[in-house]
């Protein structure tokens, strides 16, 4: 005697499981997607950080020397830890700061 097997006799166990735990299982493909997300973002940012083996072109064509003028202005900055000079607006404009 041939048994008979239709496709709902198969698949009605797997129907009631997807059925029954419907929430449960989106929730861990959910969690596993985001996982993989994470993984994957996490890989390309290091890939893209590594520097190995890259040489600028910019660096060869850029001058980065300093005129005589801008070494003079940058000598002429006060520290921190110096007072403040007084500033005294023009006539004609109030000072917004003073007290």
């Amino acid at each position: 005697m041939k048994k008979d097997l239709s496709l709902t006799a198969i698949f009605s166990p797997i129907v009631n499981v997807f059925k029954n735990y419907n929430l449960t299982i989106f929730i861990v493909v959910l969690v596993g997607g985001l996982g993989v997300a994470v993984l994957m973002l996490s890989g390309a940012l290091q890939k893209a950080s590594q520097t190995d083996g890259y040489t600028s072109s910019t660096s060869t064509s850029t001058s980065t020397s300093f005129d005589q003028t801008t070494i003079n202005r940058v000598n002429q900055l006060h520290t921190s830890s110096e007072a403040p000079s007084d500033y005294t607006p023009p006539s004609g404009r109030i000072n917004p700061f003073a007290e």
